[in-house]
């Protein structure tokens, strides 16, 4: 099985929480992993981001459910970088 190492999202949310905020609570769901938000677009009621997230062993369902859980949807997942595990001989 392999190990998600960096994922980048898509991710439609709502105005508040904020980005920093929004950050900080993915970050506080995901195990230690670092995370980056970049707000691309500014509409009425919603704010179009790129949500860049790297670890060790990254939680993607959890980070999936906390997102939603904020209000927001992940449209897409744009890159990701995973790490195979070694096989024993």
């Amino acid at each position: 099985m392999s190990i998600l190492k960096r994922i980048v999202l898509d991710v439609l949310k709502p105005h508040h929480p904020n980005a920093l905020d929004f950050a900080g609570a993915i970050a506080d769901g995901s195990g230690g992993c670092r995370v980056r938000v970049t707000v691309t677009e500014v509409d009425e009621k919603t704010e179009s981001t790129v949500v860049a997230i790297e670890g060790d062993d990254i939680p993607f369902q959890d980070i999936v459910d906390i997102i939603t859980r904020l209000g927001a949807s992940v449209h897409s997942i744009d890159e990701v970088e995973v790490r195979g595990e070694v096989q024993p001989d």
